[in-house]
Order: C-alpha cells, then sequence, then structure tokens
C-alpha cells in the first residue's frame, strides 16, 4: 500500500499559501519530510491526519481517499503530533486503557493485552504505574507512539517527534520508529537533518509550502560528490564571500570559519574538496541549486546570500505574515485519541 498526493495546496486566510502543488509517492517503509520551520511541514501532516481542509488536490492511501473518506483514514492511521496533552496525575497503564476503549478495543482481555504489548514494545512496561506527569519528555514522546500504534496502523505520521529530546532519548526513540516502518507507511516531519539520515529510506525537502527535492538520502548524497568545496574564511571577510560564491554552508570549527561552496570546481585553488553528507544536500536544495536529479523543483537563478535565507524563495521579499496562523493548543486526552483514529471524530 502506498500514499500518493497530488498537487496537494492550502492557503490561509492571511494569504499564506502554506502548500503549493505537493506531490508525492510515499512506499511503505521511513520517508523524511525535511524542511525549517513555517515550511509546511506540519500543515501537510494535519492534512493527511484529516485534521484540517487542503485547498485543492488529491491524496489517496491505497484505495482509500484520504481528503474524503476521512472515517476510513483513521481507521488505519496512527498519528503523533508535535505537542499533546495528557493528564498528568494518570498512570501509562489507565491512560492506554482510556485510549484503548475510544479507539474501539471494548472487550477487556484484548484491551489488557493490547495495553502490555505496547507499553513493552516502547520500553515503558517498568513504568506503566507512574503518574505521566513524572514522564521526561522521551518517555511521553515513547507514550505517544503507543498511543499511536494503537488498532495496528497503516500509516503512521509523526510530526517533530525528536524536538527537545536528549541525545540518549533521541537514539532510544529514532530505533523505535525504525521498527515501526517494517510494516506501515511511516512519515516523519522533521527540520533535524540527522532524523532523516540515521532512519530514512526517502525523503523530501519541502521549504515555503513547496517540494524542493524528492529522492533516496544516499542517492542525494553521491549527486553531490565532486561539488562541494571548502575553506576557510575569516570572519570578518565572510559576508564578503558570500556575495561572490554560492556558499551553502557555513560552519564554526575550533574557534575557525569553515564555508562550503558548491560547483563543478573548485574557485580557486585555495579550496579543498570534501565529502558531502546530507546536511550539504539539505541547503543545496534550500539555496535552490540544482543536484540534477529526478524530482527536484524547477531551477532557481543564484543569488547572493544577502537575498537569501533559509525557508524564503529566492529573490522573493519575506511576507508581512510569513507563517501559519498560530494553532490552537492541544485538547488533552480525548482530542489525541481523535486524532489517531478514535469513532466519531469531526472533521
Amino acid at each position: 500500500m502506498e500514499l500518493r498526493i497530488e498537487r496537494l495546496s492550502k492557503q490561509y486566510p492571511n494569504g499564506v499559501h502554506a502548500l503549493k502543488d505537493v506531490s508525492l509517492t510515499i512506499q511503505p517503509g521511513m520517508f523524511g519530510l525535511l524542511g525549517p520551520n513555517g515550511a509546511g511541514k506540519s500543515t501537510l501532516m494535519r492534512i493527511l491526519a484529516t485534521l484540517q481542509e487542503a485547498d485543492s488536490g488529491t491524496a489517496h492511501l491505497g484505495g482509500v481517499d484520504v481528503l474524503c473518506d476521512k472515517d476510513a483514514v483513521r481507521r488505519t492511521l496512527g498519528y503523533l503530533p508535535q505537542e499533546f496533552g495528557l493528564y498528568p496525575k494518570v498512570t501509562a497503564a489507565e491512560m492506554l486503557d482510556h485510549f484503548a476503549v475510544l479507539k474501539g478495543v471494548v472487550d477487556a482481555r484484548e484491551r489488557r493485552e493490547t495495553v502490555r504489548s505496547l507499553l513493552e514494545q516502547t520500553n515503558l512496561w517498568e513504568a506503566r504505574g507512574r503518574r505521566l506527569g513524572s514522564f521526561s519528555g522521551g518517555m511521553r514522546q515513547r507514550f505517544g507512539i503507543a498511543v499511536a500504534l494503537i488498532g495496528n496502523p497503516r500509516l503512521i505520521i509523526v510530526d517533530e517527534p525528536t524536538a527537545g529530546l536528549d541525545p540518549a532519548e533521541r537514539v532510544r526513540f529514532l530505533n523505535l520508529l525504525s521498527a515501526l516502518g517494517e510494516n506501515a507507511v511511516v512519515i516523519l516531519s522533521t527540520h533535524i537533518v540527522e532524523d532523516v539520515s540515521d532512519l530514512c529510506t526517502r525523503m523530501a525537502i519541502i521549504d515555503r509550502g513547496r517540494i524542493r527535492l524528492e529522492a533516496e538520502p544516499q542517492a542525494a548524497v553521491q549527486a553531490l560528490r565532486g561539488r562541494v568545496w571548502r575553506r576557510e574564511v575569516p570572519r570578518e571577510e565572510l559576508p564578503a564571500f558570500e556575495a561572490r560564491h554560492p556558499v551553502i554552508l557555513t560552519t564554526l570549527a575550533a574557534g575557525r570559519t569553515l564555508v562550503h561552496v558548491h560547483g563543478d570546481a573548485p574557485p580557486d585553488d585555495s579550496f579543498e574538496p570534501v565529502e558531502p553528507d546530507l546536511k550539504d544536500v539539505y541547503f543545496t536544495a534550500m539555496r535552490g541549486i540544482r543536484l540534477g536529479m529526478d524530482g527536484e523543483a524547477r531551477p532557481e537563478v543564484f543569488a547572493p546570500r544577502e537575498e537569501w535565507e533559509p525557508g524564503r524563495e529566492l529573490h522573493q521579499p519575506p511576507p508581512a505574515e510569513a507563517v501559519a496562523p498560530a494553532e490552537e493548543p492541544e485538547a488533552p486526552a480525548e482530542d489525541m485519541a481523535r486524532r489517531d483514529g478514535a469513532p466519531g471524530d469531526a472533521a
């Protein structure tokens, strides 16, 4: 079963185009949706999770029309939003049992088995009697995944799941997500490049509502080999240097300012070749420079760095309102269960 999205668009009342003709084909496994904050990731995730309406376009999960047959989608959907509320004084086992009831698991024995299985799968069984208010950020995210997995969903959406996690919790959570991709379409929406490089077999880069690149991460890195050059630049010379060269990445290493420049050849003999990684791919795509692959957006005219910022289209001044309207705060238990496919959810 695949998820096919075709020419999906969404414009908010304030004039912001959150999505512009987004088309993607997502096979079972881990798919990374990578982009800066405000790029349209959460809008796309909420439309696929039946929480928002699209203005135009189509989306099909196998034979199910995602935009029209919302009840059918919710029966096979697991959704972990970027933020969600939980009752802090309720234990993990009690809350998961409650969610299972809301998801239609009415048999008590089946529900006990479901709760135990999911808490073990998310490594929370030993904490089943603890109140959710005492959970760390990583434990909360793993509990959210346990909720999302009720009912064995075929489509799992996780929105910015590792933001704010410490390194150890991030590794635990990514290992959990990796196992989920064996049996379902899993969409990982994130602005953290390492999450995609560590997990995903395919990815898309989205910026200002448009898909810049859809590719296999390793194939995209391979396309950049021999085209990324590095040199140290004194910090006071950086603005003038960026105005002259297609700089895709600037980093500080041990007090030195290092720049990565894209080109078929080094600008001069002071540059050395560098082995690219997914960060170079990301910033190259965001810069509007083509990698020469299928699945890329139209070519962009090179612009000096002072005319460009990550998340902004080249040669386009930033609008007065550059982000989508603030979303309403997430309600606690019942609302989260509805997002994850409970019966009776309203569009």
